[in-house]
């Protein structure tokens, strides 16, 4: 027993700690010496390496601009599709739902027409506008393909921005319209974050004139000028743009007589170009400063010898591994932008970070394509196939989003509840497939008129159809009620157990301003009751809920 404390003892005695400490005793002597000798070749090495540093960021962050351009394309590529397929009244409703959340950089989605002039959007401030001057719009049509613009301003707001323009006709070629992205160059700043704040660097995107337009925030404020019109930074722009290959780097005295090392790369499917520029004289003061340094350290190293040998053994040993260990734990719960700082390692533990962040990169990418696929998913699952219009859930969602939006801007919104008269009849004597012929039918008419009134158009459940109506009064509600069962009497369906003789619907219609002491599914409720009103009248009617109606407090129409 007191042989085994004895070994534990001696195991914690003998520690890697002091184990170090004993070896540092016994080489330090001829490892000043060499240490003098090496500090100067150290000097040349950290040069080289940090412009292979600042390259790979180059690298790194162009790759990352184009997986941007390309989700941009892949984004109009899609609605491209879904406008070849299914024209533009469908395609502007299935556009209006389906923008995705996950990719920020994408302001607004538009569809355009041959001439220019803007059918459907995202925004719906964009509608009409004319694009036909723009040119990417003109070399979209006449190339046929994916086309990201320069700088511009937007024509609703003025803002600083870009565009992206695919052609439908890539896809039908009995197609003219064009798909339209704006895209927030914001975020293309916010990507090359990772180049700000190194010494002796700059970093620049810069379009196919040599405008910036992007760059990181502490060289804000050069986004929007021309590259060459800015003191000691022409000649870098001199050298990026003449040069035709994607990338490269190459080295040259500036007019300020610096010494400069300049990496650029093209950004696949545009005409930018990222720009980094790296000043040797501000990094090698930096390094200078840091061999005085260890030339006052190597000065104390025999009297502190042991105190450094145990400072060394945590910072170049036992740190490392807590922050591998950090990164990895943090990643296991689920962080993907965990990343190991190799510039903040030993070179001994560069392999094993490079590694992992390999790992990392790759698993982080099959999350964002498992999360692409996932929405589109979602869009699938919001779908009615039926009648092609969005199913409960994907009204559900609008109706939030219409909530929040008119209660922001302190506007109305009209909600009619449709539902087919005698349905179950209509079933029980032309039988199923002809009952779906019939919602399949009315959910067209529908489709259209939303279209029309810039509405929103769902089927509700069985033969319940609803249309959602931003910025719409009660009046004017009510007419497109009556449009709408205008609509479907004109359809002429056959319905021989009805005393119409046609298939009829009976249309509730509620409206109110949103506010905080009511939900969305009040609103349903009223429109509902307005509903099963119209049935009591004899069905093939519209109803405003509130028939005799009050109003309380807070705005909302309620019946008596």
């Amino acid at each position: 027993m007191t042989f085994n404390r004895n070994r534990v003892k001696l195991k914690k005695l003998l520690g890697i700690r002091a184990r170090l400490a004993l070896l540092a005793l016994m080489l330090v002597a001829p490892l000043m010496l060499d240490r003098v000798r090496t500090l100067e070749e150290f000097r040349a090495k950290q040069i080289a390496q940090a412009a292979e540093t600042y390259a790979n960021l180059t690298s790194h962050t162009a790759e990352t601009q184009r997986e941007v351009v390309s989700s941009v394309e892949t984004m109009l590529k899609s609605a491209a599709y879904i406008r070849a397929s299914a024209g533009i009244g469908r395609s502007c409703d299935v556009l209006r739902a389906s923008l995705p959340t996950n990719l920020p950089w994408i302001r607004s989605i538009m569809f355009v027409s041959r001439d220019g002039v803007v059918q459907c959007s995202t925004l719906n401030v964009q509608v009409g506008i004319n694009l036909g001057d723009r040119e990417y719009f003109k070399k979209a049509q006449d190339t046929r393909a994916f086309v990201f613009s320069d700088y511009l301003f937007g024509k609703t707001n003025g803002r600083p921005m870009m565009m992206a323009a695919y052609p439908v006709a890539a896809i039908n070629p009995e197609e003219d319209a064009v798909v339209v992205a704006g895209i927030n160059i914001d975020w293309l700043s916010q990507i090359m974050a990772n180049l700000g704040g190194q010494p002796g660097m700059s970093a620049v995107l810069v379009d196919s004139t040599g405008v910036v337009i992007a760059a990181p925030s502490d060289h804000a404020s050069l986004i929007g000028r021309p590259l060459d019109a800015v003191p000691l930074m022409a000649a870098i722009a001199e050298k990026a743009l003449s040069y035709d290959e994607p990338s490269g780097s190459v080295s040259f005295t500036a007019a300020d007589g610096t010494e400069r090392t300049l990496s650029f790369a093209r950004i696949a499917g545009t005409q930018s170009r990222l720009i980094v520029s790296m000043d040797e004289a501000k990094v090698t003061a930096a390094i200078n400063q840091q061999i005085r340094t260890a030339y006052l350290q190597l000065g104390f190293v025999c009297l502190f010898v042991l105190l450094g040998a145990l400072v060394g053994a945590e910072k170049l040993i036992i740190k490392p591994i807590e922050v591998m260990t950090g990164m990895a734990r943090r990643f296991g719960e689920g962080d993907w932008s965990a990343r190991v700082a190799k510039n903040k390692l030993p070179s001994e533990f560069v392999p094993l970070a490079r590694a992992f962040n390999a790992m990392a990169a790759q698993l982080s990418q099959r999350e964002r394509e498992l999360l692409a696929s996932n929405d589109r998913l979602t869009v699938m699952a919001s779908i009615d196939a039926l009648s092609g219009l969005a199913n409960r859930r994907g009204f559900q969602s609008r109706l939030d989003f219409e909530w929040l939006k008119s209660q922001q801007y302190d506007c109305t919104l009209s909600l009619l509840m449709i539902d087919v008269d005698h349905f179950k009849l209509y079933n029980d004597t032309y039988g199923h497939p002809e009952g779906d012929a019939c919602l399949t039918r009315i959910g067209e008419t529908l489709s259209g008129i939303a279209a029309d009134t810039l509405g929103f158009a769902g089927r509700y459940g069985g033969e319940e159809f609803c249309l959602l109506l931003p910025n719409t009064d009660a009046a004017q509600a009510l007419a497109i009620g009556e449009t709408v069962r205008t609509a479907v009497l004109g359809l002429a369906v056959p319905h021989a157990t009805s005393s119409h003789s046609i298939v009829t619907v009976s249309i509730g219609v509620a409206t109110t301003k949103p506010n905080d002491n009511h939900r969305p599914g009040d609103l349903i409720e009223a429109a509902d009751a307005a509903l099963y009103a119209a049935k009591h009248r004899g069905r093939n009617a519209v109803v405003e809920h509130g028939f005799g109606k009050r109003v309380d407090e807070a705005g909302m129409a309620l019946a008596s």
